[in-house]
């Protein structure tokens, strides 16, 4: 799955557009509640091509393009969550810097995002499979000493599974969870497999071009659940879909097309994958599809129709654009995790047909780098089957075990139950 803008037929296009001019005066009107078929702006993400000696002047030209946009979006009636600065690779603009001066110098970078309200990804690690092993280091090293700042390591790509970065991130994992509070810095770090370049989700976002473009990554889960509420079958639950979401979509690309205009930055794409957030479940869209438990037989086919809708929208489309299972961003994920009913391999399953791979799930503290390594592998041996992007965003907890509860005290993550990696009967 590629980042591009699909064909449209001219006649679908014109009714996009004279729907999406009604939905830009109708949308200041409408709620912004858990049933509302209006979508929130997870993010507006910048991609900057930093340079250490101006990064100052160029955060502030970033920061002042995303207040605009994001005053803009506003004022048609849509919440803008986050605005966020994606960088290239850290490896690019610290190569000749020392570890302590290249720490100092991110210290100061994080400084810089909380008092300008936002966050940043600098970029993975270990591009390549003959990468130097340090900058994992480096990056553990970094992600211990700040607060907003993300990073990734790639596991795959083109050439097929990085084993060596496999490894790596199982370490950086297992290091994360023992070096950083509550074991909270895997919730900034993903291994990533096949994520293109200009993708607005964290935490594996990354450019490798020369930046001043930006893209959207929108909250959806709602516009899912409204669309499959009441529908007569799956195929009219896809219509509605599709409908609902390309007529939100269509408006929104229409206004980030305006904020290109109007500050001179590119518009590359909008991650039209339906993020949840607490209460707004996609957990619970798929529930009222499938009319089912999330985990249980049906899901995998909700899952999939929901990822074909979404690549049925004529937007320009960026990042994933699948469905996404992050398991603690969503109550009723969360809710069937810590239940039993939905596990890693059934996450893996519906990573075939859809999303993102394996986020934000809950791990035991003791679970081994070996164990960490396998799971990887699996995400990174999915992705490079079937050519799609997709990531691992691990939380083992340090101190507890599977029975345990977490406690993140996060407001961004619903605590649940730990479940062990394997059940006991299998172990016998």
């Amino acid at each position: 799955m590629r980042a591009g803008s699909p064909r449209r037929p001219i006649a679908t296009f014109i009714l996009l557009v004279v729907a999406a001019s009604c939905v830009l005066n109708a949308n200041t009107a409408l709620g912004q509640g858990k049933n509302s078929e209006v979508p929130k702006i997870r993010t507006i993400t910048a991609f900057v091509r930093v340079d250490r000696e101006h990064f100052r002047s160029q955060v502030t030209e970033a920061v002042t393009m995303l207040n605009h946009a994001r005053e803009m979006f506003i004022a048609r009636g849509y919440e803008v969550q986050t605005i966020r600065i994606s960088t290239q690779p850290f490896g690019e603009y610290i190569r000749s810097v020392d570890a302590q001066d290249a720490i100092a110098f991110f210290r100061e970078y994080d400084a810089l995002a909380i008092a300008d309200g936002f966050s940043s990804s600098i970029g993975p690690a270990l591009i390549r499979e003959d990468d130097n092993p340090s900058e994992i280091r480096l990056l553990g090293d970094i992600l211990r000493a700040t607060k907003n700042l993300n990073g990734s390591v790639v596991v795959a790509g083109e050439d097929g599974v990085h084993w060596k970065a496999v490894s790596a991130a199982a370490q950086l994992m297992k290091f994360l969870a023992a070096n950083t509070e509550r074991s909270r810095g895997n919730f900034r770090f993903s291994a990533i497999a096949l994520v293109p370049p200009l993708t607005p989700f964290y935490p594996g976002s990354y450019h490798s071009g020369q930046g001043h473009q930006f893209a959207i990554g929108l909250q959806s889960a709602n516009v899912v659940e409204s669309s499959f509420r009441g529908a007569r079958d799956r195929e009219s639950a896809s219509r509605h879909l599709r409908e609902a979401l390309g007529l939100q979509a269509a408006t929104i690309e229409a206004l980030a097309r305006n904020v290109g205009r109007e500050t001179g930055w590119t518009y590359v794409g909008m991650d039209v994958s339906p993020a949840p957030l607490g209460e707004v479940s996609i957990g619970e869209a798929i529930e009222s599809l499938a009319k089912t438990a999330v985990g249980t037989s049906g899901t995998l086919t909700a899952a999939s129709l929901i990822t074909q809708a979404l690549k049925a929208i004529p937007v320009q489309q960026a990042g994933y654009s699948g469905l996404m299972l992050p398991v603690l961003e969503d109550e009723r994920l969360a809710q069937r995790w810590g239940q039993g009913t939905l596990s890693l391999d059934a996450l893996l399953s519906y990573s075939a047909v859809c999303g993102t791979g394996l986020d934000v799930v809950p791990l035991p503290g003791e679970v081994t780098e070996a164990d960490l390594t396998r799971i990887i592998g699996d995400v990174a041996s999915l992705a490079v089957k079937w050519h799609k992007p997709l990531s691992a965003r691990l939380l083992p907890v340090a101190g507890k075990k599977a029975g345990d509860h977490t406690d993140f005290a996060d407001p961004l993550l619903v605590d649940t139950v730990i479940r062990p990696l394997v059940s006991a009967d299998a172990q016998h």
